[in-house]
């Protein structure tokens, strides 16, 4: 079985699907003092991120952009949730770099203070990933 371009946005919403789980798993689990659970969670949600991230760059890279062509009914909400998923993407892998390096470092305190702020921004943009993929590949598969 060999995986071709067509595959990866598949894959990416897969991907952005696990890390939202991961990253849901792991703060219930900080929240009962399960540090070495959450530990790998986070490890965890970081690398299927990154596993996205290069995925999506890739198939990007060679596929460029779709046009949307769906119901105009359901074109402000697509466009609604990718612009803020878009937005907010681009602050993931610094905001989650940042943390996941401070929570490495013991340096609980600052990890804390930012990861009230990484966590709701990465969570939301790995389930509106999954979102854009349902609604670009699925609700709207002309696009």
């Amino acid at each position: 079985m060999s995986i071709g371009l067509t595959d990866l946005p598949a894959i990416n919403a897969g991907l952005n699907g696990a890390a939202a789980v991961l990253l849901a798993v792991g703060r219930w689990q900080i929240k009962r003092r399960r540090v070495a659970a959450h530990r790998v969670c986070m490890l965890g949600a970081f690398a299927v991120s990154m596993l996205f991230l290069a995925s999506y760059l890739t198939y990007h890279a060679h596929v460029g952009s779709g046009r949307v062509t769906g119901p105009g009914t359901l074109r402000p909400l697509y466009f609604g949730i990718l612009i803020t998923h878009t937005r907010l993407a681009a602050a993931v892998p610094i905001l989650a770099g940042a943390t996941l390096v401070l929570g490495l470092r013991a340096r609980y305190a600052r990890d804390v203070r930012i990861a009230k702020w990484t966590l709701p921004i990465w969570l939301y943009v790995s389930v509106t990933g999954v979102i854009v993929y349902l609604m670009l590949y699925r609700l709207f598969p002309a696009a």
